[in-house]
């Protein structure tokens, strides 16, 4: 069985921090940005050696340092307060905003341009929009304009040209990373076929890059999700049950925790039905009522909206599309931690749910723990769904 060592190594990295990832987030339900950096250093290092193992394509791999760097960079300007509490405020912070472009600058213009055999004038416009719109953002966020605080505080729907490029310039940054990747693909004197690596990252991790910002998924799971395809982009070595068609470890994590995630809701499905919980169908898979009183000592999100007129409680269950957007929007969802970390700000909140008697709320397992269980049965046994499916078609 042949091993890539510098995956393997990068893989124990990934695995030891995810572990401390997920008791971190199971006792206090988040994990501190900073407890991800050693990993992603030892994976970069290892994936950039790997690379130059294989393809002896400088241009390639700062390609993929590109890559990794404005992930770090759009955190860097959408996570204020993480930035902030950690001591970069002020004009300190704000003089570094300039540096950290011009380091997500140069290393595209080093990748398609100084480091590649020739020439390639079909990168030129992607490139020019590239550095236009990190440093009109850039620019922004120096002059103290974030979007996403100025629109929390409106309280408004994008309304108009800056607005939509301030909220959604990262979704256009991941399209000009997978189209040069794609142009490099098939270009001549491009990458060939290890283009796919940039291709994939880009796509994979800017989908759920997006997610989180769009309060769609967890962002430690997110960036979970993004520094294991950062840190180890193909299979150590070929897992039992074989390596799935792409060879992309982050997608086979993501399948396998997703399989191994229903788990959860039918044994909640099972409890509600052994104590006899009455809710409609799609609420008893994934939630279960607490004691009114007793909420703050529980974990997940409030399933339903409360009123009351002449002293009678009612109640309704949330719907998904409606909890949908009040993801989305980031607000008019209720969770738990913070009825115990900041009751004051839920009185009326927190009276109601006594007067209720009980509340349903979402079971609140955090999805990196099916991670963690996702990357050891992909490294061990595979692609669970790929397998499934070659016995199905009889190829196994």
């Amino acid at each position: 069985m042949e091993i890539l060592y510098p995956m393997a190594i990068s893989a124990f990295a990934v695995l030891a921090t995810l572990i401390y990832a997920s008791y971190l987030d199971i006792r206090d339900r988040r994990v501190p940005f900073i407890h991800w950096l050693p990993m992603l250093g030892i994976g970069v290092v290892c994936t950039s050696y790997l690379l130059w193992q294989t393809t002896s394509d400088i241009s390639l791999i700062t390609g993929y340092l590109a890559v990794v760097v404005c992930f770090l960079y759009a955190d860097y300007l959408d996570s204020r307060g993480r930035t902030d509490s950690m001591g970069l405020t002020g004009y300190y912070r704000q003089s570094l905003i300039f540096y950290y472009l011009a380091l997500v600058l140069i290393l595209p213009a080093l990748s398609w341009f100084i480091f590649a055999p020739s020439l390639n004038i079909q990168l030129i416009p992607w490139y020019v929009m590239f550095a236009g719109i990190l440093t009109y953002i850039s620019y922004n966020e120096y002059k103290g304009q974030p979007v996403e605080r100025a629109r929390k505080k409106s309280k408004k729907p994008d309304s108009n040209i800056p607005d939509i490029i301030n909220r959604w310039y990262f979704v256009l940054v991941i399209m000009i990373f997978s189209i040069t990747s794609v142009i490099m693909l098939f270009s001549p004197d491009g990458w060939g076929s290890p283009a796919l690596v940039i291709l994939l990252l880009s796509v994979f991790c800017g989908v759920f890059y997006i997610f989180a910002r769009m309060h769609l998924f967890g962002g430690a799971d997110a960036w979970a999700l993004i520094f294991i395809s950062f840190s180890v982009p193909t299979f150590p070595f070929t897992p039992f049950l074989g390596s799935p068609p792409l060879g992309f470890l982050s997608f086979s994590v993501l399948i396998n925790a997703l399989l191994l995630n229903l788990v959860a809701p039918i044994g909640i499905f099972i409890i509600n039905i052994i104590r006899k919980n009455r809710a409609p169908l799609m609420y008893m898979f994934f939630g279960f009522p607490v004691k009114g009183d007793r909420i703050q000592q529980a974990w997940g999100f409030v399933m339903e909206d409360f009123e009351e007129k002449n002293g009678i409680v009612s109640r309704k269950f949330i719907g998904f599309w409606d909890s949908i957007k009040r993801m989305y929007e980031g607000e008019g969802r209720v969770y738990t931690k913070d009825l115990r970390e900041h009751p004051e700000e839920f009185p009326s909140e927190l009276a109601m749910y006594r007067k209720a008697g009980t509340v349903w709320i979402s079971y609140a397992v955090p999805f990196i723990i099916p991670i963690t269980a996702g990357l050891i049965t992909a490294l061990i046994f595979g692609d669970i769904l790929f397998t499934i499916m070659k016995i199905i078609t009889g190829g196994f």
